[in-house]
């Protein structure tokens, strides 16, 4: 137990900083792939937007089609050679950051589009500058909109954490992995990490369902 309790808790960590930076980069991604239509567009330049948004759009699209244990054995296996070096952990929060970033760009934008046009209108109508428009009117609604599915993706994140296992993270099935070696016993560690996960997901999904309804309300 003591060393499947060390995984656990670089399992946890590896879920919460992938968490940030998916939250973060997805914030970039909608705000580059924003629809022209929306309201706030029509004072934007025409003539950058596709230079901005088909560059991204590809790279988005790309991370999303392609799985993520090969983008972690890209970021482990493949950067070195072109001088590029993390440390293991390091280079699994970047990967389960990058990969999820894609799905809450599109969570990011539904929230968005969900926002009424009349704050748009309103904020227009009080001259508000684009950055206050942003942070005080429009994301403070898409956030709260958003939060069910983003912690969704949190606990999808948490699950898909023993990938890390296959580029040495020391993870939970890393550790069931090695125990196993040296004791020829499987089933034990491996059902011991099914019961964690279930231990912390479940409970996890409750608690987002209550902060659901409370949003809701």
């Amino acid at each position: 137990m003591p060393d499947l309790l060390k995984g656990l808790w670089i399992t946890v960590q590896a879920t919460i900083y992938g968490s940030l930076v998916a939250f973060a980069l997805g914030l970039v991604w909608a705000l580059a792939l924003r629809s022209p239509s929306l309201p706030h567009a029509r004072t934007d330049s025409r003539g950058w937007y596709p230079l901005v948004t088909w560059p991204v759009s590809i790279v988005v699209e790309f991370i999303r089609n392609t799985p993520l244990l090969v983008q972690l054995f890209f970021l482990f296996f493949v950067l070195p050679a072109w001088g590029l070096t993390f440390a293991p952990l390091t280079t699994g929060v970047i990967g389960l950051g990058l990969h999820y970033s894609t799905y809450t760009a599109e969570v990011y934008r539904a929230g968005i589009d969900g926002v009424p046009p009349g704050q748009w209108e309103a904020a227009t109508a009080l001259s508000l500058p684009r950055r206050r428009t942003w942070t005080a009117v429009i994301l403070p609604q898409a956030f709260r909109r958003v939060v069910p599915a983003l912690g969704n993706y949190v606990i999808a994140m948490f699950k898909d954490t023993p990938l890390l296992a296959g580029i040495t993270v020391a993870d939970m099935l890393f550790q069931a992995n090695s125990i196993s070696a040296t004791t020829f016993d499987y089933l034990e560690p491996i059902t011991v990490v099914g019961i964690l996960f279930v231990v912390i997901s479940y409970p996890t999904s409750l608690l987002l369902r209550a902060l659901e309804r409370r949003l809701v309300r």
